[in-house]
């Protein structure tokens, strides 16, 4: 099984929409039961708390209902336990990595370099704009589920 996880400051917006995101890209590609899709934060000021609203109703808005989450920080173990980090800005990339040490290399991967634009994942919680969070985040994931089925597809059940 791979291990999926998503990444961003507090773990209440573009972490956990990107998680939601993924499993149900996962589910209708066939390969939900293949792959673990968690999200994370790399601070601890929002630990415990829900996805903020403005993002849950974004989510509602796309079909995505009934997804529960409350933030979790980010630990050693979580990263070894990953096959991929997916960081939303490079302020994560750089948390990440600190807290992976040399333990890391290879697995952490800006979401955005997913999208033909490239560049990093845009925080609503400063933008105010969900909409386009959401859309970046959903392009970046199907296009990460290409990469990964093309990479992994005995593991994702792909024949």
């Amino acid at each position: 099984m791979l291990s999926v996880s998503f990444v961003c400051l507090g773990n209440i917006c573009r972490s956990p929409v990107a998680e939601a995101v993924f499993k149900n890209i996962a589910k209708e590609r066939g390969f939900a039961s293949f792959v673990s899709v968690r999200s994370f934060g790399t601070s601890d000021y929002e630990e415990g708390n829900p996805v903020y609203p403005p993002a849950a109703r974004t989510l509602a808005a796309h079909g995505i209902t009934g997804f529960e989450h409350r933030s979790r920080l980010l630990t050693l173990a979580d990263v070894k336990n990953s096959d991929y980090i997916l960081v939303m800005d490079d302020m994560n990339f750089r948390d990440v990595a600190r807290i992976a040490g040399d333990g890391a290399a290879g697995k952490i991967l800006r979401l955005g370099s997913f999208l033909p634009s490239g560049g990093d994942i845009a925080d609503p919680y400063y933008t105010r704009d969900f909409e386009r969070a959401y859309s970046d985040i959903a392009g970046a994931c199907s296009a990460f589920a290409d990469y990964i089925a093309k990479k992994h597809p005995a593991a994702l059940g792909i024949l």
